[in-house]
């Protein structure tokens, strides 16, 4: 497993220049509450055909900051950065609150301090 730190900022850029679709397939955007209002938020990815082979692109961040949208890049992000709005209410670009929780659940479930 390779982790490889970005910024928010060269997130798009340096995941495009990684990413060829037919070689590696996304598995996921995670995100991971750090406390004091901080979070890790990672993109993973597997190597089609290679076994144990994950890349985990991964950026710092406070609930605050918007985040940008990779699907431009990946069109299936889509269902990740939804579910990371609705577990720990992060702003991601173009991405609405709503596909994994009801109205009346509990705001941001993944979100330390909830």
């Amino acid at each position: 497993m390779r982790k490889i730190e970005t910024t928010l900022t060269t997130l798009l850029s340096d995941i495009g220049a990684f990413y060829e679709a037919k070689k590696w397939h996304f598995l996921s955007v995670n995100g991971i509450d750090l406390g004091d209002g901080k979070i890790e938020l990672q993109w993973i990815f597997s190597q089609y055909g290679v076994k144990d082979e994950i890349v985990i692109y991964y950026a710092l961040s406070d609930y605050e900051t918007p985040v940008p949208s990779i699907v431009s890049l990946i069109p299936s992000a889509f269902m990740g950065e939804r579910e990371i709005v609705d577990m720990f209410g992060l702003k991601v670009e173009g991405a609405e609150r709503g596909l994994y929780l009801d109205e009346d659940s509990l705001p941001y479930p993944l979100r330390g301090e909830s």
